[in-house]
């Protein structure tokens, strides 16, 4: 049997496969699936004559159990803090503001607009946009 010539096949670049960056980033952390995979490695591979004590497997479970609770508690702490930015970005329309300038300066006007684009919220004072933890101090506006 004899095999024909291929035709048509391009040269490949070894030097771009070896330098390429890999298509899926490695986890960087252990999460509950990580940790179900672990768990069940260990029991498929484990000595039939000295099995896993199921405390250890209970409190495995339970640090898990109680990792997914923290993580939980931590994302809503972060959305909560969020919120209350919001809020008080919220709050400072039509007061007058006082906030460091690009020079470092103190400056003050009246905010007019906030915008939630961004992780802090932006307060617009005149025609400056101000990130919220930028302002100093606000008071309300005197009446005209």
């Amino acid at each position: 049997m004899t095999i024909d010539n291929i035709t048509g096949a391009s040269t490949i670049d070894l030097q771009s496969i070896r330098t390429a960056a890999p298509t899926r980033a490695p986890k960087q952390t252990l999460d509950s699936e990580a940790f179900m995979a672990l768990l069940v490695a260990q029991l498929t591979n484990q000595d039939p004559s000295s099995p896993m004590d199921t405390n250890q497997m209970i409190g495995q479970t339970t640090q898990l159990a109680m990792m997914e609770k923290l993580t939980e508690l931590a994302t809503t702490g972060q959305e909560d803090f969020s919120l209350q930015m919001r809020v008080a970005a919220a709050a400072i329309l039509g007061r007058e503001v006082s906030y460091l300038d690009v020079d470092g300066e103190s400056a003050t006007g009246t905010a007019t607009a906030v915008s939630y684009a961004k992780g802090v919220p932006i307060i617009t004072v005149g025609d400056v946009d101000v990130p919220l933890d930028l302002i100093s101090g606000m008071k309300i506006k005197p009446a005209s």
